[in-house]
């Protein structure tokens, strides 16, 4: 199953956007190319499969990551662990 996961774009470098996942060190690159919208350092970016689909506001990005954090933390609690479920 794939989940596209808000990002803050942490640099930018010819349409390639270093973005940082949650509050980890993990980073992920994606490309700016399907952006309806111009996209700069700090905003954040839905990414699916390599690439940002969608920019959201500040408070968009950060209530969704604190959606997800609860999904996990009740998948653990149900004793259904995954891989990088300690990602975000």
């Amino acid at each position: 199953m794939c989940l596209a996961v808000p990002a803050e774009i942490v640099k930018i470098d010819n349409q390639m956007a270093t973005c940082k996942v949650g509050e980890g060190p993990t980073t992920v690159n994606a490309s700016l190319m399907l952006l309806d919208q111009e996209a700069g350092l700090g905003d954040y970016v839905i990414i699916h499969a390599g690439f940002a689909i969608r920019k959201l506001d500040q408070q968009e990005a950060l209530e969704s990551l604190r959606i997800l954090r609860e999904v996990i933390e009740a998948a653990k609690a149900a004793g259904i662990e995954q891989d990088r479920v300690d990602l975000l």
